[in-house]
């Protein structure tokens, strides 16, 4: 096991002028902060199918909650936070090992546990889209229609890691060539992983492109606050602040509509159970994107989860415009993860922030256009808490 851990410096002798002694206590000072802030552990976590050595990164704050991370699809493999008895539990989902995402079970159901993905988190419809007067043809990897950046989307390729000085944060790069699974442009996407002292895991996102390209990336980390101890996560209590969602056909591709939630089962405005409604969703369960605002950029709170049994809360904040909540519905008891946990249907639930799905084919939603020259800047915060049994 590596320790990637910096010293610099050392102790100043009494004889030294002020001017050293100034310098050498900078260095010190530096020094401490960059051990403080480095105190990530990195190990071995197992090969790739291409036989590429994959690494685990543990990051740990000082309240002790945990958060494990795969430099192979910059995958959150593990979170341990506390339940309201001080308790550590595991709320998402993934596996011990590598091996666990390249099982036949998983690689069936495609289920992207803890994984970045992209260029385009969500569906474009038909594999589809024109860009500047060309048409780009990807994929069909969700029935007729594109799903999560493609068949080796960025979930499955090897991103380079690395820590960040001065911070209890790990970086994560990957370059996608121009025309990989259809997409133009060489684009360089960075992931920046960072655990708070707060229990917050701050998600910041960017990338450049040397050609017109659209780009949605996002964590598609599963969650299941009672760390299981429940039998699914119907029991959770979710609030989304958000009044409207996107519309989808039976492919699960928008419509063009925003649709107010009131009166419907879509309405999470207040507090309600996933299982109190999640029958008469059509589909079988959440798979929606909500509307949590005409423009992007604006960090606001987007969701409140609260576990009764364990106490636990995830709050969710982030600057994009979307967030889709599922509930899980694919989930069906084929696949066992950490500690030999059966994820059967409606499991564990996710909450990706977003821009809106098939957004390159619908005008009327905020762009995913990335062009030469910009920058695409997106950030989101998943912050855990606990509430007492008679706390509101």
């Amino acid at each position: 096991m590596l320790i990637l851990a910096g010293t610099l410096g050392g102790a100043g002798l009494s004889s030294c002028s002020s001017e050293q002694s100034a310098e050498e206590n900078t260095e010190t000072t530096a020094a401490t902060e960059q051990q403080q802030s480095m105190d990530i552990k990195q190990e071995a976590f197992g090969k790739t199918a291409e036989g590429q050595e994959a690494s685990l990164y543990t990051l740990t704050n000082a309240n002790g909650m945990q958060v494990q991370i795969s430099d192979y699809g910059a995958t959150i493999t593990s979170v341990l936070v506390p339940d309201r008895e001080g308790e550590m539990g595991d709320v998402v989902l993934g596996f011990d090992s590598l091996a666990g995402y390249f099982s036949p079970e998983y690689t069936k159901s495609g289920p992207y546990f803890g994984a970045i993905v992209g260029r385009y988190g969500n569906r474009i419809a038909k594999g589809r889209f024109t860009l500047n007067g060309e048409e780009y043809k990807l994929a069909t990897n969700n029935g007729e229609n594109h799903l999560h950046g493609g068949n080796k989307g960025f979930d499955k390729v090897m991103w380079q890691a690395e820590p960040v000085p001065g911070e209890n944060a790990l970086r994560l790069t990957y370059v996608s060539p121009d025309g990989e699974e259809g997409y133009p442009g060489t684009l360089t996407s960075t992931v920046t992983y960072t655990l708070t002292d707060d229990n917050e895991i701050k998600i910041d996102y960017e990338a450049t492109t040397d050609k017109a390209t659209p780009v949605n990336l996002t964590n598609h980390s599963y969650f299941n606050l009672a760390a299981g101890e429940a039998e699914d996560a119907l029991g959770h209590v979710v609030t989304l602040n958000a009044d409207r969602y996107t519309v989808v056909d039976e492919s699960l591709i928008p419509t063009g509509e925003l649709r107010k939630v009131e009166g419907t089962v879509m309405d999470f405005r207040e507090p309600q159970t996933i299982g109190a409604r999640v029958n008469q969703v059509e589909g079988g369960g959440y798979d929606h994107n909500y509307v949590l605002s005409d423009k992007d950029g604006e960090m606001k709170k987007a969701a409140t989860v609260y576990e009764p049994t364990s106490g636990r809360v995830m709050e969710v904040f982030t600057t994009e415009p979307g967030i889709q909540f599922y509930s899980g519905n694919f989930l069906d008891g084929t696949i066992t993860g950490s500690g030999n946990k059966v994820y059967k249907k409606h499991y564990g639930f996710a909450l990706e922030t977003q821009h809106f799905p098939d957004s390159p084919n619908q005008t009327s939603f905020p762009s995913t256009t990335l062009e030469p020259g910009q920058k695409y800047e997106s950030s989101t915060v998943y912050k855990f808490s606990t509430r007492e049994e008679n706390q509101q």
